[in-house]
């Protein structure tokens, strides 16, 4: 799946399933509360935190899909091409750090 099609599939189920998106500030709020899922089970499965068990089970795959959601919402609901946006920063990054990382000392 691509990114303009996760964007149609998502703005499809939201019209269907969801009834109406969220508002942007709520949306935004629960794209903070997805992330910080994200980094409490990174923290502490690759962290230095010990695990709890409750935490165990926790799948980081299904936690980052949950951000990638949410993000795609914002995205829809503020008219942001997410496949254009991406491959704008791609070459904004490509050129900024054409050897920016390779003169690195501290990553050799």
């Amino acid at each position: 799946m691509t990114l303009r099609e996760a964007q149609t599939t998502v703005d499809e189920w939201i019209k269907t399933i969801g009834v109406r998106y969220f508002n942007e500030l709520t949306n935004l709020a629960m794209l903070t509360e997805e992330v910080g899922e994200v980094a409490r089970i990174i923290a502490r499965r690759y962290g230095e935190q010990s695990e709890k068990e409750s935490d165990k089970a926790k799948d980081l795959g299904d936690e980052m899909a949950d951000v990638l959601w949410v993000l795609i919402c914002l995205a829809n609901q503020t008219g942001v091409d997410l496949t254009a946006a991406f491959q704008k920063n791609l070459e904004k990054k490509t050129v900024r750090d054409a050897t920016r990382h390779l003169e690195n000392e501290k990553l050799k």
